[in-house]
């Protein structure tokens, strides 16, 4: 399934919400459906800059995918990233590089979090994409 297909399923699932507090306990579910991630990785260096709360991101190559890790001591955030984790995570470098991140905006997240969330979930991202460029040199 190719990035786009998934960040559509991803604004239908949100469509089907009407109301903003539906979308958020969807957000804190697809959080708490992460995979634990393995305390070796939470370290400073795996640290997001430019999150208000603790945002842990690993990333790792297999079978020529780029496989994508992480945590958050926030339970929004720790949606927000499994967000952004499961519509770029298995995909190559090349892949996430280019890819053109709709689904923030079409599903409403850019108007319904806060600045600050706002800033993070934007960091996130950059620093997947920073993770995709350093893997598509090697």
């Amino acid at each position: 399934m190719s990035i786009n297909d998934i960040q559509d399923e991803i604004i239908e699932e949100f469509s089907i919400l009407d109301d903003w507090m539906d979308k958020y306990q969807m957000i804190i579910d697809l959080g708490n459906g992460l995979a634990p991630l393995d305390e070796r990785f939470k370290t400073e260096d795996n640290l997001i800059d430019g999150c208000q709360s603790r945002v842990w991101l690993h990333a790792f190559m297999q079978d020529g995918q780029l496989v994508f890790q992480a945590d958050s001591d926030a339970i929004i955030t720790k949606g927000l990233i499994a967000l952004l984790i499961k519509a770029l995570s298995g995909h190559t470098p090349r892949e996430v590089i280019d890819a053109d991140v709709y689904f923030i905006e079409a599903v409403g997240l850019t108007q319904h979090l806060s600045p600050t969330r706002s800033n993070g979930l934007l960091s996130m991202l950059k620093q997947i994409k920073t993770y995709a460029l350093a893997y598509s040199g090697k």
